[in-house]
C-alpha cells in the first residue's frame, strides 16, 4: 500500500483550517481529512483536535484480524470520541463556541476499504474503469440535487454550497455514514476536502490521477489546477494506491 498527502491554504484564505493524517503498514492504510469551521481560529482548532482524537482512539482500539463490522464499529466510536472532544472544547472556551469540522476517514486493506464521513469532505474510488464518489455530502445543495431542485453542475456554483447539515462539534452526538469499497490491485482511494471539489470536476480529477504513476505528483497537479481556478478555500487530499510496495510520502 502506498499513500501520499498534501494540504494548502489556497489563494483566498488567511489560515489553513484543514487537517489530515495517514499511517501505513505493509497491508493497511488509515487516513483522515477534516475541514474545520468556526471563526478566525476555531476551524483550525476543531479539525486538528478531531484528527488527533480520532488517531489516538484508533490506536487504542485497533487489533489484528478485525472483521468488517468490527472495523466499521471502531471507526464509528473513534468519530464519536472526536465529536465529543471538539464539542467539549467549544463549550469550555467562548472563543471557540460553535466551532466544528467535517470528517472523512478510511481504513484501507488490499481487498476492502471501510469509509466513514460527516459533512462534505469526500472519498472517491478510482481504478481503470473510472472514478466513483463513495460518500454522500451532508449539505444543503446535496439535498437539493437529490430532490431534483438543481443539477450537480448547478450545485458546484450554488451560493449555498458551503452550508453543511452535519458536522463534528456543534452537538453532543453525531451520526456518520459508512461505506465498504471492494479494492483490487492498482485501485486508489482519494480523500479530500471541498476546497478541491469546488475547483475540479470528478473527470478532471480522474484524468490527472490516472495519467501519473507518482501519486505525489498527482496531488501537486490537482493543487495546481485548483490554484489556476482561484483556490478560494483550503485544498487538502490524501491518495492511497493499492500496491505491494509500502512507501509513504507526506506532502
Amino acid at each position: 500500500m502506498r499513500a501520499w498527502g498534501m494540504t494548502d491554504v489556497g489563494l483566498k484564505r488567511r489560515e489553513n483550517q484543514d487537517t489530515y493524517a495517514f499511517e501505513t503498514t505493509p497491508d493497511t492504510v488509515v487516513a483522515i481529512v477534516c475541514d474545520g469551521m468556526g471563526g478566525v481560529t476555531g476551524g483550525q482548532v476543531a479539525s486538528a483536535l478531531a484528527v488527533k482524537t480520532f488517531m489516538e482512539q484508533l490506536h487504542a482500539q485497533a487489533h489484528e484480524d478485525m472483521s468488517i463490522e468490527q472495523v466499521r464499529s471502531m471507526l464509528t466510536r473513534c468519530i464519536s470520541k472526536a465529536n465529543t472532544a471538539v464539542h467539549e472544547r467549544a463549550q469550555a472556551d467562548i472563543e471557540y463556541y460553535g466551532m466544528g469540522t467535517t470528517l472523512v476517514a478510511a481504513v484501507i486493506s488490499p481487498d476492502l476499504a471501510v469509509v466513514c464521513n460527516v459533512g462534505d469532505s469526500r472519498a472517491y474510488h478510482i481504478n481503470a474503469k473510472g472514478i466513483r464518489r463513495v460518500t454522500r455530502d451532508h449539505s444543503v445543495v446535496e439535498e437539493m440535487v437529490e430532490s431534483g431542485e438543481i443539477t450537480p453542475e448547478e450545485a458546484r456554483v450554488h451560493p449555498n454550497r458551503n452550508l453543511i447539515t452535519r458536522a463534528l462539534g456543534p452537538g453532543r452526538h453525531i451520526t456518520c455514514d459508512s461505506f465498504t469499497v471492494p479494492m483490487e490491485e492498482g485501485d486508489m482511494l482519494l480523500l479530500c476536502s471541498d476546497g478541491l471539489i469546488i475547483t475540479a470536476e470528478d473527470e478532471e480529477i480522474y484524468a490527472i490521477i490516472s495519467a501519473e504513476t507518482d501519486g505525489g505528483r498527482s496531488l501537486e497537479r490537482l493543487l495546481e489546477l485548483s490554484k489556476s481556478r482561484g483556490a478560494p478555500d483550503n485544498v487538502t487530499a490524501i491518495l492511497v494506491r493499492n500496491e505491494d510496495e509500502e512507501v509513504s510520502v507526506d506532502g
